[in-house]
């Protein structure tokens, strides 16, 4: 009996231990901040027979007991659980991040299944448990968040929702975006783990970032006593330039740079380095609590069907599965199925099978089906996006990019693509990413110190086309390109106007969720329009001058103010102050700089 009694006390103790162990929580237990479920769970290695990132599954379902609200979010294998410090490949830690969006109670309950393939199959049905966390239940308290300024954690989750701009989950605030699209390989750090420094696939193409270490400040992240200061102050240069969004590829295999990918060598699809990865998660860590979204641009166009021959396949989902799982509880960011995605490139250049339309929707369909928060998911260009307009698609939006090196296609761009999803059912926010050329793009300010058609034709010609943003792409015909820029204060001088027009947008509370694009209401053939028609007008004078405005429709008092978005500053007065509607208007002329160029801001007074 006595030997029942302690054997009945041994098994309580164990069950004990384990909820204990289930339940180890890290992070801060606040709105919006990070926290992760960390759990003892079967001792693996990257290199096991059984694979541990294809054979196992992990999902935790968390629930808000007040509201009800539920969000299913995938976990993943994590070697020793700091990996990103110790290299470690092997380990018993399984982890699952969470961003919680209510304050209060929340629960959560533990699904861990294992079997061939179990992480990408949908059917659950006979799977056996993967024991150990498999079942485990609990619950925690989230109390309100104590960040403030520019750091994500203080405003909220972006969310697309159904306009053409994001909006910040907080207090709702439109998120208008300027940054760098370029360098598409910005995770080609030599200071990452991994060979892919020295395994013969353009390894000159590495990057140090060395130009940034300036720029790396006492108390920021590093990794392995001491790594990472380059790429972390490269990071923080950009916010101190007033940039908040970066953007890179996460797998360049079979592309212009081959350095960047997730798993633990070039050949091998289906297993993920967890210290390099880790090593990633850091400086997307830090880059959000500056206030810097995250464009993940997933696959380019000559590696889109490497995984499957171009189907969406078991690789392409434990791959999709992989990232979001990693790293898609960070607040601002989109998903971009692919960078010039489709068939529709030199037929004979590309080394892997194209995705077609209808993968291109099922990839779509797949992302949102695991992303639980729904980010907001793009596609580029390549095919057109005739296919995946409509109210059924996932996609909230367009990346988009042009091929003039004037920039001139940019505004009109931009007007099509929003006008052709709203007539197919759903309203996109599209963004332009890659304004310019492939050859010229954004060059550097040695060459072009002005700027003068970036700025006019692309940064603004973008915003006042209804874009909610822009990011910008490096020529590769110039020194500092897409593929061996490493040092980003080879654009500072277009960095600061890039801040002026978001200053503009940003401080004067624009009714945008309204507002369209008519440049017929100007008097200036080839000058800009956006307004909410007798209530707000922003104009852009390319070359300055006199323009007149159409008021013909609309009766009241308004008041005109002039911005400079060349230097910035405070909205300006000039010779005419106000003017009335129902007529056609001059706005009169600039404060100064009279050839010069101008945004004009009309106001109906109330």
């Amino acid at each position: 009996m006595k030997k029942q009694i302690s054997l009945l006390i041994l098994f309580i103790l164990t069950v004990f231990i384990t909820e204990l162990q289930a339940q180890k929580i890290d992070g801060e237990l606040k709105k919006w901040h990070k926290l992760t479920l960390v759990f003892d769970g079967p001792e693996c290695s990257e290199n096991d027979e059984f694979n541990p990132f294809y054979n196992y599954r992990l999902d935790v379902s968390f629930k808000h007991n007040k509201t009800g609200k539920t969000y299913l979010i995938p976990g993943y294998f994590a070697a020793d659980g700091n990996a990103g410090q110790t290299s470690a490949t092997s380990g018993n830690k399984w982890k699952v991040h969470f961003s919680p969006d209510e304050i209060g109670e929340w629960s959560y309950s533990v699904k861990f299944i294992k079997g061939k393939w179990a992480a990408v199959r949908t059917r659950e049905k006979g799977a056996p448990s993967g024991k150990f966390m498999d079942g485990t239940k609990g619950n925690f308290t989230i109390k309100p968040t104590d960040k403030v300024g520019s750091d994500f954690r203080g405003r909220g989750r972006l969310k697309y929702d159904g306009t053409p701009y994001l909006k910040l989950a907080e207090k709702g605030e439109v998120f208008y975006k300027c940054g760098s699209d370029a360098p598409e390989n910005f995770l080609s750090y030599y200071a990452f783990d991994g060979d892919f420094a020295s395994d013969g696939h353009k390894d000159n193409l590495v990057k140090k970032w060395s130009a940034h270490l300036k720029d790396w400040k006492n108390n920021n992240p590093i990794w392995k006593d001491g790594k990472g200061k380059e790429i972390i102050g490269a990071v923080n240069y950009l916010a101190s330039k007033g940039m908040n969004s970066v953007s890179f590829l996460t797998n360049n295999i079979s592309g212009d740079d081959q350095n960047v990918f997730p798993y633990i060598n070039y050949d091998t699809f289906d297993r993920f380095d967890c210290s390099k990865l880790d090593q990633w998660e850091i400086v997307f860590e830090h880059a959000q609590e500056l206030g810097i979204f995250l464009h993940f641009k997933t696959l380019e166009y000559e590696n889109q069907g490497l995984l499957d021959a171009g189907a969406i396949g078991g690789l392409t989902k434990l791959y999709y599965r992989e990232l979001i799982a990693r790293f898609g509880h960070h607040l601002a960011l989109n998903w971009n199925l692919c960078e010039e995605i489709g068939d529709w490139g030199n037929y004979d250049k590309i080394p892997t099978m194209p995705l077609d339309d209808y993968q291109r929707r099922a990839l779509s369909e797949y992302i949102y089906s695991v992303d639980a928060y729904h980010h907001h998911m793009v596609i580029h260009n390549g095919n057109w996006y005739d296919a995946m307009y409509g109210n059924k698609s996932k996609l909230t939006g367009a990346s988009l990019q042009t091929n003039k090196a004037d920039f001139s296609k940019v505004h009109e761009q931009v007007i099509k693509v929003l006008a052709e999803a709203k007539a197919a059912g759903k309203v996109w926010a599209v963004a332009c990413d890659e304004p310019g050329d492939a050859q010229h793009s954004l060059i550097t300010d040695e060459e072009d110190p002005e700027h003068y058609f970036a700025r006019t034709n692309g940064l603004w010609g973008a915003m006042l086309a209804g874009a909610w943003g822009t990011e910008w792409y490096f020529g590769y015909k110039h020194p500092h390109s897409d593929l061996s820029c490493e040092d980003y204060r080879s654009r500072d001088k277009f960095w600061e106007m890039g801040k002026i027009c978001l200053d503009f947008f940003t401080k004067n509370n624009l009714p945008v969720d309204k507002m369209t694009n008519n440049d017929s209401l100007i008097s200036n053939k080839n000058d800009y329009c956006f307004s909410l028609e007798g209530d707000t007008y922003v104009i852009l004078l390319k070359k300055g001058g006199e323009a007149k405005l159409n008021l013909k429709s609309y009766l009241g008092e308004y008041s005109i103010q002039w911005y400079n978005p060349r230097i910035g500053g405070e909205l300006q007065n000039s010779n005419i102050k106000t003017v009335k509607g129902g007529n056609l208007q001059s706005l009169g002329n600039p404060p100064k700089d009279m050839d010069k160029d101008w945004v004009v801001l009309v106001k109906k007074i109330s």
